[in-house]
């Protein structure tokens, strides 16, 4: 049994050495403190394999075999409290790959929570909502910084990743998609995302606002029946857009409800993915 386990261990050591992981540049913020490391678990409470408790910032990059040029950052949902990694994060990456995208799974950080942030955040949602509001805010900003940080790390290190500098990406989901939305709001010259894919955005936590005068093409994927009511924050951000007379697009499902990720329910929206993609072709963000 103990070499049983000492080859599991080895084996995920190997894996993990495999991976290309990068560590962002960031502040320590004076207000908030995480305790003890960043947690991987698989929740039963969402059936999904979760990351809680981020505290530093990184990446993970997924390169293609035959790489185009594009590169798109991604950024799971889970409520600032936990990351899909998986259904939102290293799933969608190596569908981008198959593809000739070049993708980077974000870490940001995320409110600090103790042994199961799922559990913490869903306790949370039943006995006290407001309160998941009133620690989100002071995190909101630091993940936005991070997603802001891994654009000017992607675009300083183009060559090296094999991408087009100018076909910079930033894809999120849910809570990542409010991140996404923040980036889209609070760019410089260095690091402006080249182009914007909020899906489902949490635009409660982080209303739509203006377009800027130089915003990226956008393309917003949601559906109608999304139990956190996020449909309508999705119009609203695709008028802001459209009323600025920028690219933009929106794929509203009539049915998919919140959180699909990458799963499979038999639905249209199943394939949002695949209509990305067919929307970078027709902006000239992807080579077909």
């Amino acid at each position: 049994m103990k070499k049983i386990t000492l080859l599991v261990s080895c084996f995920i050591s190997i894996q993990l050495m495999a991976q290309e992981i990068v560590e962002l540049p960031h502040e320590t913020p004076k207000d908030i403190s995480w305790e003890g490391p960043e947690k991987q678990y698989h929740s039963k409470i969402w059936d999904n394999e979760v990351v809680t408790n981020v505290s530093t910032p990184t990446m993970r990059v997924f390169r293609p075999e035959n790489p185009n040029g594009t590169s798109v950052i991604v950024a799971p949902g889970g409520g600032l409290y936990a990351l899909s990694i998986l259904s939102e994060g290293n799933h969608v990456a190596e569908w981008l790959n198959k593809k000739g995208i070049t993708a980077f799974v974000l870490k940001y950080r995320l409110v600090p929570t103790g042994e199961d942030g799922v559990k913490e955040i869903t306790d949370l949602g039943n006995t006290n909502p407001m309160e998941i509001g009133r620690r989100v805010q002071p995190v909101l900003p630091l993940s936005i910084a991070d997603g802001l940080a891994a654009i000017t790390h992607v675009r300083e290190n183009a060559t090296k990743y094999k991408i087009d500098a100018n076909k910079i990406g930033f894809m999120g989901f849910s809570a990542g998609g409010a991140v996404t939305m923040g980036v889209g709001y609070n760019y410089t010259e260095g690091n402006r995302p080249d182009f914007l894919v909020p899906v489902y955005p949490w635009t409660t936590v982080l209303p739509p606002n203006d377009a800027p005068t130089d915003a990226p093409p956008m393309l917003i994927v949601c559906a109608t029946d999304d139990p956190l009511g996020l449909a309508s924050g999705s119009i609203e951000l695709y008028s802001k857009w459209f009323s600025a007379k920028k690219p933009v697009g929106l794929h509203m499902y009539a049915k998919g409800g919140h959180g699909f990720g990458m799963k499979e329910q038999g639905l249209p929206s199943d394939s949002w993915i695949q209509r990305f993609y067919d929307w970078s072709i027709a902006e000239g963000i992807t080579a077909p």
